[in-house]
């Protein structure tokens, strides 16, 4: 692969995205392919920093704070990890990127989507995913699956989880080539199954590009 691949799972929380990441990830190594993990928000010094704020029940933000916060902790991401990563010819693997602040802050949380993906562009650039997996579950899913403690995101109960299941599918109606929808219901194998497939799929066409 002359220049690198560069794919993100996103979804609810609960939807299991931490753990189909790390079996793509495992997937994509056992067939020889050079891959970095890494989470946004976090992935770097700076953006650890920042995902602790940003998580932490004891900080109080506006919605638009958030979707700055997230964007500066993605920047450092791309600048650190990834852009090296995708220049060696390496596959990146994300959990979590720009969709989640459209969906979070935008769909559910009040901010125009739209004014979300021109913020996120002037912190990334080009830097997009080449494919974005959506794990979807029902809010009822989702929420029973986190049951112990939550962060600040996780709480904000089942009127908001609707709303960020609607945005992510939303914007994946909205970009099919780039975003697509995997339900995310079924056992973990068969889920990594779907997603394998799916990853497999770009693979094939990002060889031949």
């Amino acid at each position: 692969m002359s220049h690198g691949l560069f794919l993100s799972l996103d979804g609810p929380d609960g939807a299991g995205k931490s753990t189909q990441c790390h079996l793509l990830a495992a997937w994509l190594r056992e067939r020889g392919w050079p891959v970095v993990l890494c989470r946004d928000p976090g992935g770097t010094p700076t953006g650890e920093r920042i995902r602790d704020l940003l998580l932490d029940h004891d900080c109080s933000m506006s919605v638009i704070c958030e979707a700055f916060l997230y964007m500066a902790s993605r920047a450092q991401l791309v600048e650190e990890v990834i852009r090296p990563a995708l220049a060696l010819g390496q596959i990146v693997v994300s959990d979590r990127f720009l969709l989640a602040n459209v969906v979070y802050q935008g769909h559910a949380g009040g901010l125009a989507p739209e004014k979300l993906w021109e913020l996120g562009r002037m912190a990334i650039g080009s830097c997009l995913p080449d494919l974005t997996l959506v794990l979807d579950v029902a809010p009822e899913v989702s929420l029973a699956r986190k049951p112990g403690p939550r962060d600040r995101m996780e709480c904000r109960g089942q009127e908001f989880a609707r709303k960020v299941r609607q945005g992510f599918l939303a914007e994946a109606k909205r970009d099919p080539e780039r975003i697509r929808v995997i339900p995310a219901t079924g056992g973990i194998d068969d889920v990594a199954r779907l997603v394998q497939d799916e990853v497999a799929r770009v693979l094939e066409q990002h060889s031949r590009s």
